[in-house]
């Protein structure tokens, strides 16, 4: 009989205070824990990007070692910090490329900071960070690879740049700005310094040229979802009602400084989580 593999101890108590909790407690306890595998991985290596201390250096060295414990894993050899991973690997077929695409993404923010980078840089980065994410997610949820790519693409990015539009502040106190040149062009805005540009009030006209992006990417991702596919849909759909409601929100609120990070508090997310959330 299979053993599903425990996830580090720490993970669901981390991913409880994140918006995908409740998406992830909707699945089965095998499809669960498999979630909640990936969650710590992210989480790892994004902390390995992020976290205040090492130079970059050695940061893509310790990036380049997590590429060899992925090469392990998928060789049948798993270094002991992420053997976790290897049931949920066998169990539902998940892809090496996704992993090291997922590592990719978290080297793209190791060394000089990522500033108004073009358009298409944007979406690469959106595509390694959420949508790799979303690939080994839709495997776990059981869905088809046609329609399961495609929710993947389309869902990743939507949630990747509300989450860009949500955290102009603390992004930029990294000294980071994702916002594509292509928006603050439309918006007259020629500066490049990350303080300078969340602080011009012409940025509200910037980021809703990215919501817009985003509505056009949750509409497509709308559209898988509502043919149906098989898989355990739920869990994508509640993910994909509690982001907009937040783009939304972020929306009605507006960029010009000062501004208020939108957040759903639990009695909103429960009831996006009765409407949504339990029906098939």
């Amino acid at each position: 009989m299979d053993v599903a593999v425990e996830t580090p101890p720490s993970t669901e108590q981390q991913a409880s205070g994140s918006s995908f909790y409740a998406a992830m407690r909707l699945l089965p306890p095998p499809e669960r824990a498999a979630m909640f595998a990936i969650y710590g991985f992210c989480r790892v290596v994004d902390d390995v990007a992020d976290e205040p201390g090492p130079s970059a250096h050695e940061r893509r060295v310790e990036l380049d070692r997590w590429r060899v414990d992925v090469g392990g894993l998928f060789a049948g050899d798993p270094s002991p910090r992420i053997a976790y991973l290897a049931e949920h690997v066998r169990r539902f077929g998940l892809k090496q490329a996704d992993f090291l695409a997922i590592i990719d993404g978290m080297e793209m923010d190791v060394g000089e900071p990522i500033i108004a980078p073009d358009f298409a840089t944007l979406d690469l980065y959106c595509d390694r960070v959420a949508s790799a994410v979303g690939r080994l997610s839709v495997k776990i949820f059981g869905m088809p690879d046609g329609p399961g790519e495609t929710l993947a693409y389309h869902l990743g990015r939507a949630l990747q740049l509300t989450n860009i539009l949500r955290d102009l502040d603390e992004d930029a106190g990294m000294g980071r700005l994702y916002l594509p040149r292509e928006a603050l062009g439309t918006a007259g805005i020629e500066a490049r310094d990350p303080t300078a540009v969340i602080a011009d009030p012409r940025i509200d006209a910037a980021c809703r040229w990215v919501a817009a992006k985003a509505h056009e990417q949750y509409a497509l991702a709308d559209a898988v979802l509502k043919a149906r596919p098989p898989g355990r849909i739920r869990s994508p759909r509640l993910m994909r009602e509690v982001y907009q409601q937040i783009l939304r929100e972020t929306e009605a609120v507006g960029w010009a400084p000062p501004r208020r990070r939108v957040s759903l508090g639990k009695a909103r997310l429960l009831w996006i989580v009765l409407r949504h959330g339990l029906v098939d």
